[in-house]
């Protein structure tokens, strides 16, 4: 693979989706490519004419459970994958979170759109996994909490599924979409002094489409929930219709 030393290796000015695919078929790839397009136009980048064809024929011969990262800068076009580390095991394990150390800028137009100005998130992402936890959970610059390093995050109390609100700092993931699609949900300004009233939580996205979380810090939600066990078993259903 030849790369042009670009905008995107220099500023990080590069758009990425992260497609699962299962045996060849790719997951709601169409509603990546739409948000692949949005980045792109934000970042005032063409969008090639040939990217769905060059996704769907990279992909259709990829064995078992894979990701595919697509990734579009001014000059490049660049496709990898590796297997999706998700397995049965780790939706049994759940997740442990922890606050992360940094704050996710609510004002930054970069928080709202998948770019390769990843740094806070991965660096983050290595950081909680070093001390043991799976994922950081980012509040803005106001406290309130915005996404995980790689997910997003949803919260049950009554029976009652809520999220943060896409001005409180985060991208709108395609796992995101299909939950607020799918089933009810509110969107509610959240404090970590709150996150303990909440009885479960879970975070999505397109790799783990929806994953419980056992704790966040020292605090234990219900798990596994059967509110996350419910969207769960109604999410490996529905990822091979439309979204």
């Amino acid at each position: 693979m030849n790369l042009y030393y670009d905008d995107a290796c220099q500023f990080g000015l590069a758009a990425f989706e992260t497609i699962a695919v299962e045996n060849g078929t790719l997951i709601w790839a169409d509603a990546h490519l739409r948000r692949l397009e949005k980045a792109l136009a934000f970042l005032q980048i063409p969008l090639p004419s040939q990217v769905k064809t060059a996704v769907y024929q990279y992909s259709r011969s990829l064995p078992g459970r894979q990701a595919v990262k697509l990734l579009i800068s001014s000059r490049n076009m660049c496709f990898t994958h590796r297997p999706n580390p998700y397995t049965e095991a780790a939706y049994t394990k759940g997740f442990a979170a922890q606050r992360a150390t940094v704050c996710r800028n609510e004002t930054s137009p970069f928080v709202f759109h998948k770019t390769a100005n990843y740094g806070d998130s991965i660096l983050e992402k290595r950081r909680a996994r070093r001390q043991g936890f799976d994922e950081p959970f980012f509040f803005n610059t106001r406290g309130q909490l915005a996404e995980g390093a790689t997910t997003n995050i949803f919260l049950v109390k009554n029976d009652r599924l809520v999220t943060p609100p896409v001005p409180c700092g985060l991208l709108p993931g395609i796992v995101r979409t299909y939950v607020c699609r799918r089933f009810p949900v509110t969107e509610q300004v959240v404090t970590e002094q709150d996150l303990p009233t909440f009885t479960e939580c879970f975070v999505t996205n397109s790799l783990l489409g929806i994953m419980g979380v056992r704790t966040y810090g020292s605090h234990r939600f219900t798990f596994p929930g059967p509110y996350t066990r419910r969207l769960r078993a109604a999410y490996e259903k529905d990822k091979y219709s439309p979204l």
